[in-house]
């Protein structure tokens, strides 16, 4: 128990790639091949074509590829996550999102509406599934033979799992709102997606300082669904997000596609069981060494958010793209030199030292999302340069 709570203590700059995955958002994108000829249409018009869109029923495949710009980490922060909950619940959605974090992964998809909808995540001879229907959610590990369970779900959003991706509108909803004076909204030309017709919606950050370089949707010319998403980092190289609609069907599944049936022997979790786990580990590892600032992350199963108890009380810095998050949290950043030696090298690959008005701290970097930890405790986190992260430091001095 001893090892496991001091590698859990090194939890948070890990955790700056889950909170990249979970702010990025892992949606189907772009599988282009020749560029069709459409009729002319003007930001506004495809933006209102999107909105349109009442697409409640598809099936498809697509692949997903996430390139933080790291060192393999996926099992890594698996690892902490699921020492931190007591590695219980292994079909449980929030342990497996960190596979997409990294890599490359195909998914297989279908949705009838808002109530009923299914997720395969396929690798190599191993599946895993995730399938709500009406006011149930079951997930299925076909590697360890585990069964996750949560009963009371009443619509879509409210799924277990919901990072995952349920459909590709709901991150082009969000990335449209934020479009305002800080955005260039424009149409970028067409592209074929899974052998459709699309328009190319391009999204670009007017501000100085973002690490997003820009937001490509591709939007069915037909249905005004969006079928793709790629985000660029100001860094360049590998798109940070880019995921692909390989075959796409807007025609009803069938309804015994969201039948699930617990397999012969296999062993069912409750996420009531989960949830109460993740939250007594938590409240062990503050006890232990304090609250780190992520704002109840531990107890939360990571996927809590910034913000939660007095230490972790967040403020927020700027807006639109180059918004920052700074929170206190009320105990001094860890030393990389006393983790343990399977966290130690991830960790300095992960972080520069930096120093300014504010004293000085550690930078965990990555092509999209860093976070700046100063030595006496304070966090700011965004989609920024890490110079925006120290300018609002010496700032806040």
């Amino acid at each position: 128990m001893a090892a496991q709570r001091k590698t859990s203590r090194y939890v948070v700059p890990v955790a700056v790639a889950g909170i990249a995955a979970a702010t990025i958002g892992l949606v189907p994108a772009l599988a282009a091949s020749g560029d069709p000829d459409l009729p002319d249409i003007t930001a506004r018009q495809l933006i209102e074509k999107i909105a349109a869109s009442d697409t409640q029923t598809l099936s498809g495949t697509f692949k997903v590829s996430t390139d933080l710009g790291l060192p393999a980490f996926d099992g890594l922060l698996g690892g902490i996550a699921g020492g931190a909950a007591g590695g219980e619940g292994s079909a449980d959605p929030s342990a497996q999102l960190t596979k997409l974090v990294s890599g490359t992964h195909t998914l297989k998809i279908a949705a009838d509406g808002p109530d009923r909808q299914k997720l395969t995540l396929l690798d190599g001879k191993e599946q895993y599934s995730i399938v709500h229907n009406g006011d149930e959610v079951w997930a299925y590990d076909s590697r360890s033979g585990e069964v996750f369970h949560e009963k009371g779900v009443e619509e879509a959003g409210e799924a277990p799992g919901q990072e995952l991706p349920a459909s590709p509108k709901q991150l082009a909803d969000e990335v449209l709102k934020a479009a305002g004076d800080t955005t260039s909204v424009t149409v970028g030309g067409t592209a074929k997606v899974a052998g459709r017709d699309a328009y190319r919606l391009v999204i670009e950050p007017k501000q100085q300082g973002s690490t997003v370089d820009s937001v490509t949707i591709a939007v069915d010319a037909a249905t005004g669904t969006p079928l793709k998403f790629t985000l660029d980092s100001t860094s360049g190289g590998k798109p940070v997000v880019d995921a692909g609609f390989t075959k796409v069907d807007f025609g009803k599944p069938a309804a015994s596609e969201f039948d699930f049936t617990v397999p012969e022997g296999a062993k069912v979790t409750e996420g009531d069981d989960i949830e109460k786990s993740h939250r007594d580990a938590g409240k062990d590892l503050e006890e232990e060494f304090g609250d780190f600032g992520l704002g109840g992350a531990l107890g939360e199963g990571l996927g809590g958010g910034l913000a939660g108890g007095e230490k972790g009380e967040m403020n927020v810095i700027g807006e639109g793209w180059t918004t920052i998050a700074r929170f206190d949290s009320g105990a001094p950043a860890p030393k990389t030199d006393e983790a343990p030696k399977e966290v130690q090298g991830f960790l300095d690959s992960l972080g520069d030292k930096v120093s300014g008005k504010f004293g000085s701290g550690t930078v965990f970097k990555t092509k999209i999302v860093n976070a700046l930890m100063t030595d006496d405790g304070k966090v700011y986190v965004g989609a920024v340069t890490p110079q925006a992260l120290v300018d609002a430091a010496n700032a806040a001095k």
